[in-house]
């Protein structure tokens, strides 16, 4: 018989003190008041921490695999945009109940994903209350070699990898606002809940990147922050956003909103000088994931989009904000 009132040594111990990764460098991982490192020389630690709320980042009726998985990829996602390796993470859970079903579902979800990138959960904590998960992640990069938000000058080409918009058209489709055919249901549902952080051309792009950052809130929210970080503006062309064949079946009805605004895509924005555009396509292979040249910095600042005929287009938000009225769940 499973037992279904766990306490919270019997939840750390079950669910999270086994897991199927060891990395030679976790010196002391769970079970004790902190973990013990090590940091390799030559390289420095990159750190990022995310929050995932039931019914604010995620439908409250989410699977919990799925849950397990986009708690630790938004993570990994923040180091691929910094060009950072993951190395480690920790897990602070607060859960209405220690329901096993639930746990074993999760760790499926978060484990998973962690043995993919090679990334050892080494502490955290358990609480009572609304399901929050909260992830603090992480990773190594060869001195002097992270990626930054700052680094972008005028005459930069700006690419995102992968395609924008699908998981925003998931929500819409679980939230009744959009119909789509079962397939591609299928699609921008595993987007919007199995996102793929793109650490392999995170990797990648150190030494190639002026600057770097991943998509979380909307294109046009993200490079904001890239342009107000290095004081430059940019123009982006809408017809070369990346989107899926999903999303051009359904453009008639949504328009570029989702694709420029909604968030969730977890892809990279990064910006190439162009004396680095050669090598740039050179390696553009072995990033793992296609890249789309979307516009180029300027030296004027602010962000200009323009439509197919070069006419200037105003999205109709400017990206995800958990503290505008419209946006709380």
């Amino acid at each position: 018989m499973v037992k279904n009132n766990l306490n919270e040594f019997e939840v750390i111990r079950t669910y999270f003190a086994r897991q199927p990764l060891a990395r030679p460098d976790v010196v002391l991982g769970i079970g004790d008041d902190a973990a013990v490192l090590e940091v390799p020389a030559g390289r420095q630690l990159v750190v990022s921490t995310d929050l995932l709320i039931a019914g604010v980042h995620f439908p409250e009726n989410t699977a919990p695999a799925a849950i397990g998985h986009k708690a630790l990829a938004v993570n990994l996602s923040d180091l691929a945009a910094m060009g950072a390796t993951p190395a480690w993470f920790t897990l602070n859970l607060s859960l209405p109940q220690a329901d096993p079903a639930w746990l074993d579902g999760f760790c499926r979800g978060l484990f998973a994903l962690a043995g993919t990138y090679n990334v050892q959960l080494v502490g955290g904590d358990t609480a009572r209350g609304p399901l929050t998960i909260g992830i603090q992640i992480c990773g190594l990069v060869p001195s002097g070699q992270a990626l930054t938000r700052a680094g972008a000058r005028p005459g930069d080409r700006i690419y995102v990898t992968g395609t924008l918009g699908d998981a925003a058209l998931g929500l819409l489709c679980v939230q009744g606002k959009i119909e789509l055919p079962a397939a591609q249901r299928a699609q921008v549902f595993e987007r919007l809940n199995f996102p793929l952080p793109r650490v392999a051309a995170g990797e990648r792009l150190r030494g190639l990147a002026s600057a770097c950052i991943d998509i979380s809130d909307g294109i046009s929210a993200d490079l904001g922050h890239v342009l107000e970080a290095s004081g430059v503006g940019a123009r982006i062309e809408l017809p070369r956003l990346p989107v899926s064949p999903a999303y051009a079946g359904a453009f008639a009805t949504l328009g570029w909103a989702p694709a420029l605004a909604h968030g969730d895509d977890y892809e990279l924005c990064f910006t190439i000088p162009a004396s680095r555009e050669p090598a740039f396509r050179r390696v553009s292979g072995e990033l793992g994931v296609a890249c789309s040249y979307v516009g180029d910095i300027e030296a004027e600042p602010g962000l200009r989009i323009v439509d197919e005929h070069g006419r200037d287009y105003r999205p109709p938000a400017a990206g995800y904000d958990h503290f505008r009225a419209d946006q709380r769940s």
